[in-house]
């Protein structure tokens, strides 16, 4: 089974960090005691640039859970299809090949799914199994992708489609000032991300383009961990929950989880060529880096996507596999390690072999 494909999307409207900032800034004038902090935490994200689903003038009129909720499921179908055909067209095939979708966002609800609404504009078989994921956060987009693998290990001739939309700004609150809210309107963006994988018996599965086999997959949740990072959800919506510990506790596990991982398929650290990691953000990626003794730009992706576009949540693991496929693909035969954290805490590891 093999990734055979990424696609990308993101909304139109692209922003320096600087000018984002400064429009939340006149926004919740009046509210913040130090308005200046605002500022440096936005300019610690290690984000140039972000995408948002709308102009920065729009956000103030959307109030509440309803008005954002519903914002969120019209630009959510829109964006999803994009990066759907983005990912389908670079593997070469249609909807009508996809036999099952899993569709993951933790920044926004909807019933019927997303991936449901994207059926009824794509010709996707009417027969075709449908996963939607709701709560994982930035871990949704690895653990997408080695769910998706999981199916088309159990039925090899078949093709299935993983589909991450993520509008974070759909999220800001305008009556939270805590250090957790203004650090996150300064670091995640919005973006949609879709990856193609192939079961091992399937015509992609025989390509000659640079697409990663998947080996193995490991799940590893770390208890009573859930104050790290989530939402609390309420009238007004979504209110970020973002703990300082985050670091801390990639420090605290990532390493013993990526060589058990590593050891249960006779291989070790020194086996790795190249490191797809989620963009969580400055702390987070250097927490990866020290805690792995990473060489020099090891995660240079990782570092690029969160200057160019922000952290996308689950979106973001994708979009630095994209680079990898496009422009950094490994050597044959080389291995790779996909990975993501996440709430609960949690992290998904995907062992990839080019």
């Amino acid at each position: 089974m093999r990734i055979s494909s990424v696609g990308t999307a993101y909304p139109p409207h692209r922003y320096p960090q600087a000018e984002i900032t400064k429009a939340l800034a006149q926004r919740w004038e009046g509210k913040m005691e130090e308005p200046r902090i605002l500022n440096r935490l936005h300019a610690n994200c290690g984000v140039d640039f972000r995408n948002l689903v709308f102009p920065l003038e729009a956000y103030p009129s959307l109030v509440g859970f309803g008005q954002t909720n519903t914002a969120w499921i019209a630009a959510a179908v829109e964006l999803g299809q994009q990066a759907v055909t983005r990912a389908l067209d670079a593997a070469g095939i249609t909807a009508a090949d996809i036999s099952a979708i899993f569709f993951a966002s933790v920044t926004g609800i909807a019933s019927p799914t997303i991936d449901a609404r994207l059926i009824n504009l794509m010709p996707f078989p009417v027969n075709v199994k449908r996963t939607p994921i709701f709560g994982l956060g930035c871990v949704a987009g690895a653990a997408g992708i080695a769910r998706a693998s999981d199916y088309v290990r159990a039925f090899p001739d078949q093709i299935a489609l993983m589909l991450s939309v993520e509008l974070c700004s759909l999220t800001w609150q305008d009556d939270d000032q805590s250090i957790a809210n203004l650090i996150s309107t300064g670091l995640f963006a919005d973006g949609a991300a879709a990856v193609v994988v192939a079961g091992a018996n399937t015509k992609l599965a025989a390509t000659q383009r640079p697409s990663p086999r998947i080996l193995d997959t490991r799940s590893t949740f770390y208890r009573d961990t859930q104050h790290v990072m989530g939402w609390t959800i309420g009238d007004l919506g979504f209110k970020i929950v973002l703990s300082p510990d985050v670091p801390k506790v990639v420090n605290d596990n990532l390493l013993s989880d990526v060589q058990g991982f590593l050891s249960h398929n006779n291989l070790q650290l020194s086996d790795i060529s190249s490191y797809i990691f989620h963009s969580g953000g400055p702390k987070v990626l250097e927490a990866m880096e020290t805690c792995l003794s990473l060489p020099p730009d090891a995660l240079a992706p990782s570092w690029k996507s969160l200057r160019e576009v922000g952290n996308l949540s689950a979106a973001s693991v994708l979009a630095v596999l994209e680079d990898y496929l496009v422009n950094n693909p490994g050597e044959p035969g080389t291995y790779s390690i996909l990975a993501a954290m996440g709430p609960a805490f949690c992290s998904e590891l995907v062992l990839l072999q080019w």
